[in-house]
């Protein structure tokens, strides 16, 4: 069993998603501690509703990035994971905290990478006049939404859709398929390489798994 600590900075919809998939045996591991920036928000409730391990290290703190990033590693190290999540954690990392978790820790971003790093994807997508929009699990490096992506899925965009319309239509693709990627790493099935993710020994494509 795999130990996984979460990151999150606000409601934790796919932290509990990974949750409810550990507590089902549809992951071989545990979330064994939930890390917030930010103090009161709806994920910290829902892992502690659970019986999960939180804390709280705010980055209002900390004069730098890199002496906030500093004393997160040390919190995260703590618990001793073999793997780190990003679940809607809302800080750009420095190189030193991405070379130190490098090939295991995660992230999944609203949109289909390489397209839309970055925020304020979705709003993004429709000002571009985009008619598909989706989701992407990747490896976290030192570029910016820019690790070798594991797994996309993809949604239409319908011309009277909003970016709420939209958010919640990538949510439902979230939640599906970042548990089915924290199991993969897991279950020993997903490494990265020199040359990017491999899954059961075979490199993946730069739109990840199943990609045409």
């Amino acid at each position: 069993m795999k130990r996984i600590v979460v990151l999150i900075s606000g409601s934790g919809t796919n932290m509990q998603a990974i949750v409810e998939a550990c507590k089902t045996h549809r992951i071989a591991g545990e979330v064994v501690a939930v890390i917030s920036n930010k103090a009161g928000v709806g994920g910290l409730g829902k892992a502690q509703a659970v019986g999960i391990e939180t804390a709280v290290l705010s980055h209002k703190n900390f004069a730098t990035r890199e002496a906030y990033d500093a004393e997160l590693l040390k919190l995260i190290d703590g618990y001793q994971p073999d793997l780190v999540v990003l679940a809607g954690f809302m800080r750009i990392l420095t190189p030193e905290f991405t070379r130190h978790y490098h090939g295991r820790m995660l992230n999944i971003h609203p949109s289909l990478l390489p397209k839309y790093k970055g925020i304020n994807t979705h709003q993004r997508a429709l000002d571009a006049g985009d008619t598909e929009h989706g989701v992407s699990v990747h490896f976290v490096t030192e570029e910016l939404d820019g690790g070798p992506v594991i797994l996309q899925a993809t949604v239409p965009i319908f011309p009277e859709d909003t970016a709420s319309d939209l958010q919640q239509r990538v949510h439902t693709q979230e939640h599906a398929i970042y548990p089915l990627v924290v199991n993969w790493f897991c279950t020993d099935r997903l490494r990265l390489t020199a040359d990017g993710a491999e899954l059961d020994g075979e490199l993946l494509g730069a739109a990840g798994y199943a990609a045409e």
